[in-house]
């Protein structure tokens, strides 16, 4: 009696590229989505003092501080939140140079409606 055993060597596959961290998925989305020539037209019409010395964010950043000092906070922040959602609907809805522009405008511009107190006045309600 002869007793024979058969021995097959196979070659595992080499492991297939891993999934992408979640950071870098994110970094590529936003790279693929932020970073277009729209984008950078809006930021340099929104941040080039071309309006008498001034940009059109340190405008509406003065605008909206203006507002908050003559109309109240609450008035400002309504004023604030209302050209955001504003912008960002007409630049979801089109996706063109201008909206993008005043969404960055409104964005950054925003700022101007903060002061240093707030986050005080939010959590203790103590007014300066």
């Amino acid at each position: 009696m002869r007793h024979t055993h058969d021995v097959i060597l196979t070659w595992a596959d080499p492991d297939p590229d891993p999934d992408p961290p979640l950071w870098a998925r994110a970094w590529d989305w936003l790279w693929e989505h932020l970073v277009t020539w729209r984008m950078l037209l809006a930021i340099l019409a929104a941040l080039t003092p071309w309006l008498g010395g001034h940009s059109p964010v340190s405008l509406w950043s003065d605008t909206v501080h203006q507002a908050r000092t003559e109309a109240g906070i609450l008035a400002a922040y309504v004023i604030t939140a209302v050209a955001l959602t504003t912008a960002w609907a007409l630049d979801r809805h089109t996706g063109r140079a201008v909206p993008r522009f005043l969404l960055v405008t409104a964005s950054l511009g925003a700022f101007g409606v903060f002061d240093w107190w707030d986050p005080i006045l939010a959590l203790t309600g103590v007014h300066k």
